[in-house]
């Protein structure tokens, strides 16, 4: 079992940002994939970005420019900038971690965008 620890939500004005972190309980190897998903209220979660052990980034068109993720596999740890952002970002993030067929989940932490 691996436990995974967000950090970094909160409130923020548009057109600022924040950093999001997670931190899995275990190793995470180069061999795991991992990632940010979005659920907003009453909408379905959906991906905002992944990035695999060898560092290639896969990003929801409506993030593409504005967020950046990156993974320390040292400090078994994933980071999300997230620039430019705008109330359609608002939402619980969730970090997940894929190892072979099993997939993990984070507590979600919230992100509200508003002035």
């Amino acid at each position: 079992q691996v436990r995974l620890v967000e950090s970094g939500g909160g409130l923020v004005q548009p057109g600022g940002s924040l950093r999001l972190s997670c931190t899995a309980s275990r190793s995470i190897g180069t061999g795991t994939a991992m990632g940010w998903y979005r659920q907003a209220p009453g909408k379905q979660r959906e991906l905002v970005a992944t990035i695999t052990g060898g560092g290639s980034t896969n990003y929801a068109d409506s993030v593409k420019g504005r967020f950046a993720i990156s993974r320390d596999n040292a400090n078994n740890t994933v980071n999300l900038q997230m620039n430019s952002l705008n109330p359609e970002d608002t939402a619980v993030y969730y970090c997940m971690l894929r190892i072979l067929v099993a997939t993990y989940w984070g507590q979600g932490t919230q992100v509200t965008v508003s002035s």
